[in-house]
């Protein structure tokens, strides 16, 4: 056994020469199959962190410093580098060229500042972009140095910025694509744990990125930001009200899916930034601290934080979870207010509104309860009827009282400010039509803003007699507050303001950012509509929504969730059930209602567990996890036969062929889904190719007779299976990041990106760990226990 060490100064960052360093080794050891055990060592007072590898070999032990060192002795042990000459006095002259170029030149460079394509070029002499173009088929040690100095520079680099050299860029992508590199490159990055791409612990709330390996998308203060050139997404998800504790439709119709699209767009390589809050402003949270006896600000302290709890447990990747009620939000409502009412866009007019001589205040909708003009139900609010459903406007209700102390209100005038829309609806209309071309907004979301347009546009009232709100910055209107609906959607960016002082860079900057926006149904017109015209109105090159993502309504059992009647599963009750939340994410969005309606119902979610997650996706891994953990293989991972895998042309298909061309085919249908945000779709085609592992694995006969009468066959089964596993993982992680963590933990691997085709990336040689179970069966009689325990109704009359 070789002892190698390398000893750094300084926390490896991306792009230095300390993080090339860590990257030639593992890149080192795929290139020549090398086996390695890793160990970080952590920094002591006086050295940085250290890597220990420990590498198989014949030779006497030999303990080495520096990491050209490293690659020049696993070439010399390579039979690959020895048999394409790679290794000897032939070699000396290309090796010793390059090793100089790469050590005078390159690593200077690196050690400056982070260099472009051309500062790099310019520092290749002719022999070097000689010895480049002509890249040999195994590449040499001194060519894997110089492509680790370069990896952090050239995948963070644009089209543009390659296409001026041809050869360096044919050459990268040839060594970029060779089978295990991605797996080494991985497994670097997540040593140096800069933007790692797994995270084996549940991330909290104010979580680090999870995302591929990707230029360092960070600044000094360790905040996302966006990378000029790259593809940056930035994700919201309707800011979740503070009165009351969140259910499934709530979660599913917003940050669920919110979620899921930001764990894709990381591990898809696109520089990603997912944000959401509380919405704590209005007449709502008012009215909800006079029935609890507390404030406002204490009432939106506690519903915060049993949001928070929720959705951490729910396993939400939020990079900032933040709340309304701050001194930013103000900062940016009312600076968006004093643009558009210099730019003309505000007009002042007079509502009648009801007035409580007692109180002496205006009453908000919420705060009168009356007679229902349509169904005399006798305890009807300003807003709405409970008992027929009707929308009402306070002035309509019969013998109105004040909630606040039981007395009639009278009718009183009061000026409020409104936004003027149909003076911005001609460049809203230019704004919409633009965005739901090129982003592909879902049908619903389409639907419900062009008939909004089509009826045309009203002055819409802006401000409230309320005392729970960001003020308006008027001196005759000093007693009023914004109304939420203006407000509410500039938490977004008031939140990334508490995120970063370089907020703008996302919320300011369209020709760099694409906008996701996810939400129920009943917030369309406010996102889609109102606030894109409060930005435009600005005069300001504003952020604007690329893509719009909505939802239809989940229902209960057949009925409504309702908190005061007990009826339905809230985000504090998925805790209590002992059922783990991976379980939960996946039932929530096979069952995504994207286009109509779907219902809950505890049948169908113990169903899909047993019948979906435990015997698909649980047992194709269990099946091939517990073959390769018996003693025929001890967890390694065999030799896989070629001519199986990738017939000859001509050649007759083989299970395998097959196979890889049915997933590539899925995985490309896949890809292209979530790229239009079709969720639940996405999900199915995911769990279509594990069911496709399921039939490679009968189609096989993987058993005890095929290792005895077949090696060769069984190895290669095992080696696709365990390799099938390896990318599911990556493909259900957005869905279901714990049970990919754990398919990883079992694989012994770090997560993989998501890739563009199936590849057989953990090589022969790699030992993965012990099998255990994914999930576990739920007894189908527990659903009428659910049921029952959530105000579902008896089994009888289901």
């Amino acid at each position: 056994m070789s002892q190698i060490q390398l000893s750094l100064t300084t926390t490896p960052a991306s792009g230095t020469p300390e993080a090339a360093n860590i990257l030639k080794v593992f890149v080192g050891a795929a290139v020549y199959q090398a086996t390695l055990q890793t160990e970080r060592v952590e920094p002591s007072k006086k050295n940085g962190p250290q890597l220990s590898v420990t590498l198989t070999s014949a030779q006497p032990p030999a303990v080495l410093f520096e990491a050209n060192a490293v690659l020049r002795y696993l070439a010399s042990q390579s039979p690959q580098a020895n048999s394409a000459g790679l290794v000897g006095a032939l070699a000396a002259l290309r090796l010793n060229s390059l090793f100089e170029i790469e050590e005078k030149r390159i690593v200077p460079l690196l050690a400056a500042k982070r260099p472009d394509l051309a500062q790099i070029y310019a520092a290749l002499d002719p022999l070097a972009q000689q010895f480049i173009a002509s890249a040999a088929a195994v590449p040499g040690p001194a060519e894997v140095a110089l492509f680790s100095d370069l990896y952090f520079v050239y995948s963070a680099s644009s089209a543009e910025a390659t296409a001026p050299f041809p050869h360096l860029q044919a050459w990268f992508t040839a060594l970029n694509q060779r089978p295990g590199i991605a797996v080494a490159i991985t497994a670097a990055q997540a040593f140096l744990d800069v933007v790692p791409v797994v995270i084996f612990q549940k991330p909290s709330l104010s979580n680090r990125r999870v995302g591929p390996v990707r230029e360092l998308s960070e600044d000094l203060s360790g905040k996302v930001r966006p990378i000029p050139g790259q593809r940056n997404v930035l994700i919201t998800s309707a800011l979740p009200y503070v009165n009351n504790v969140p259910h499934l439709g709530n979660i599913i119709g917003s940050t669920l899916s919110a979620d899921v699209y930001a764990r894709y767009a990381r591990l898809r390589g696109f520089n990603t930034l997912f944000v959401c809050g509380t919405d704590e402003y209005g007449t709502a949270t008012e009215t909800k601290a006079l029935e609890e006896g507390v404030s406002c600000q204490e009432l939106c302290d506690k519903y915060n934080a049993i949001h928070r709890q929720v959705y951490d447990w729910f396993d939400l990747s939020f990079d900032h979870f933040g709340r309304t009620t701050t001194q930013k939000q103000t900062e940016v409502a009312q600076d968006m207010f004093h643009s558009l009412h210099r730019n003309g866009f505000t007009i002042e007019d007079t509502l009648t509104q009801l007035f409580c001589e007692t109180c002496q205040r205006f009453l908000a909708d919420r705060y009168v309860e009356g007679v229902c003009p349509k169904c005399k139900y006798e305890d009807a609010r300003g807003d709405q009827c409970d008992a027929c459903g009707t929308l009402l406007n306070a002035a309509d209700l019969e013998q109105p009282r004040c909630k606040l102390d039981g007395n009639r209100p009278i009718l009183r005038e009061s000026t409020h400010i409104f936004l003027d829309l149909p003076q911005l609806q001609p460049k809203v209309e230019a704004f919409v039509e633009r965005s739901i071309e090129a982003g592909q907004w879902s049908v619903n979301g389409r639907t419900i803003t062009h008939n909004w347009l089509r009826e045309g546009l009203k002055p819409r009232c802006i401000t409230r007699d309320l005392k729970w709100g960001t003020p308006v910055p008027l001196e005759h209107m000093k007693d009023k507050v914004f109304y939420v609906w203006y407000d509410a959607p500039i938490g977004y960016p008031s939140i990334t303001a508490n995120y970063t002082d370089d907020w703008q860079a996302w919320w300011k900057n369209p020709k760099e950012v694409q906008l996701y926006q996810f939400m129920g149904k009943d917030n369309v017109p406010f996102h889609s509509v109102i606030f894109p015209a409060c930005e435009i109105g600005t005069g300001e090159d504003w952020t604007l929504v690329h893509h719009i993502s909505t939802t239809e309504y989940l229902n209960y059992e057949g009925g409504k969730f309702s908190k005061s009647r007990n009826i339905g599963v809230f985000g504090t009750n998925v805790m209590d059930t002992g059922i783990p939340v991976e379980v939960w994410r996946y039932y929530l969005l096979a069952n995504r209602p994207e286009t109509s309606d779907s219902i809950f119902t505890w049948k169908e979610f113990v169903m899909r567990n047993n019948t979906e997650l435990l015997a698909n996706v649980g047992n194709f891994c269990n099946r091939v996890m517990k073959f390769i953990n018996t003693a025929k293989y001890q967890c390694v991972v065999p030799a896989w036969s070629e001519a199986l895998v990738h017939p000859p042309t001509g050649a007759p298909a083989t299970a395998e062929s097959r196979l890889i061309g049915e997933v590539n085919q899925l995985l490309t249908e896949y890809i292209a889904n979530f790229d239009a945000v079709r969720i639940r779709t996405a999900l199915k085609l995911a769990m279509e190719i594990s069911q496709r592992g399921n039939g490679y694995l009968q189609e096989s006969k993987l058993d005890n007779s095929l290792y005895t009468n077949h090696r060769a066959q069984c190895d290669t089964v095992i080696a696709v299976g365990v390799n099938l596993i390896y990318l599911l993982s990556a493909l259900f992680y957005p869905f279901m990041p714990s049970t990919a963590r754990a398919m990883c933990q079992q694989l012994n691997a770090p997560l993989h990106v998501i890739p563009t085709e199936f590849n057989l990336d953990l090589l022969p040689g790699h030992v993965v760990g012990e099998a255990e179970h994914l999930f576990k069966r739920i007894d189908e009689k527990m659903a009428d226990v659910y049921r029952e325990r959530y105000g579902g109704g008896s089994s009888k009359a289901k």
